[in-house]
């Protein structure tokens, strides 16, 4: 795997991306510590975790992955420099007071945040510091409206960019980026950034899948011009791609053991519609009929879309990372992508 760089930044890091949000919930830590190794081992060089992680979020397990995380370096400690590590700051609560008081998100939570992930980390410095999601009232995880009269805004983003700037003229933050933003949001960081001598956001983690590619709306344009690398998440629709649940669907007492089928909240998002399940069939079976797994399929439409500088792979086991791994390389003909695009024109994006 050649590096890429993030952005403006000095960040080269592996186009495959080691998502983590599974440790501490359904991967305990020492099978979250064998897999960081054999991801290591195989070329990818970049970690991705958040400050709420892990997921499902419960006050139980806020942290945990950032310190199972921060456990692995410990243990060893020649991965630090080995490795870009990138954490996020969750945006206002969204119903997880556990994370701090209030609806917003201050400069003072910015600094806060970064200051617990990097004990929890335990490191001196996080190498890509990202909000999660925006302080705005945007439509995020799977709501389609943005709602003018729902804006609570507190925290302008010159602020927030600001508190920023200060985790990096600190020697806390080497880089900043966004997640679950929109073209306008993208913009405006951007243009203050430039405008006030500010940090510039070498990146967007947004998801970006075959049920969901919301993303190719016009968000792709304002990266690409502006210079903005995309971090693509959920690149299996939360398991929906992989195909194990085509046959007997994400509830029930024949549901395949999966974060849909264990996890209630999870179906009543996004994930769980039963559009989405239908359009993952239609895909899961094109597959089949090229003669790839569903899973490898998938994989490869992210690895190869110009779109995408890294793509974030979340595991519960080896085998699982294996197989992601061994996807790499694996090209799509032109045929197979059009009949993408023809399932994609027919069905939408129903996971957006």
């Amino acid at each position: 795997m050649t590096p890429v760089r993030l952005g403006h930044s000095d960040l080269q890091v592996s186009p495959i991306c080691m998502g983590t949000m599974t440790f501490g919930e359904q991967v305990p830590e020492d099978r979250a510590h064998a897999i960081l190794d054999r991801a290591l081992e195989r070329g990818v060089d970049f970690i991705d975790t958040a400050e709420m992680y892990a997921v499902p979020a419960r006050a139980q397990t806020c942290g945990a992955t950032e310190t199972i995380i921060g456990n692995w370096l410990r243990k060893n400690p020649s991965a630090r420099s080995r490795i870009v590590l990138a954490t996020k700051v969750a945006g206002p609560s969204r119903g997880m007071p556990w994370i701090r008081e209030g609806a917003g998100m201050t400069a003072a939570d910015i600094v806060a945040s970064c200051e617990g992930s990097l004990r929890r980390l335990q490191t001196d410095v996080i190498d890509l510091y990202q909000i999660h999601w925006p302080e705005r009232s945007v439509p995020a995880f799977g709501s389609l409206y943005y709602d003018p009269s729902k804006e609570r805004s507190q925290t302008p983003i010159l602020e927030q960019l600001e508190a920023l700037d200060r985790l990096v003229r600190d020697g806390k933050v080497r880089h900043i980026g966004l997640s679950n933003e929109t073209p306008y949001g993208v913009h405006e960081f951007v243009r203050l950034a430039e405008q006030h001598g500010l940090p510039r956001i070498a990146t967007v983690q947004n998801v970006y899948c075959l049920i969901s590619r919301a993303l190719e709306n016009g968000l792709d344009e304002s990266m690409h011009r502006l210079g903005v690398s995309l971090l693509a998440y959920s690149p299996l629709g939360f398991g929906l791609l992989t195909g194990k649940y085509d046959a007997s669907g994400v509830e029930g007492p024949d549901a395949p053991d999966g974060r849909i089928a264990r996890y209630e909240s999870v179906r009543k998002q996004r994930w769980g519609r039963p559009e989405a399940l239908a359009a993952a069939r239609r895909y899961n079976q094109l597959a089949r009929d090229h003669g790839m797994t569903p899973a490898r399929m998938a994989l490869a439409f992210c690895y190869t879309k110009w779109q995408v500088a890294s793509t974030i792979i979340g595991v519960t086991s080896l085998a699982q990372l294996d197989e992601d791994l061994d996807a790499w390389g694996t090209r799509l003909s032109p045929e197979l992508l059009a009949q993408i695009d023809q399932i994609r024109w027919e069905m939408r994006d129903p996971a957006a």
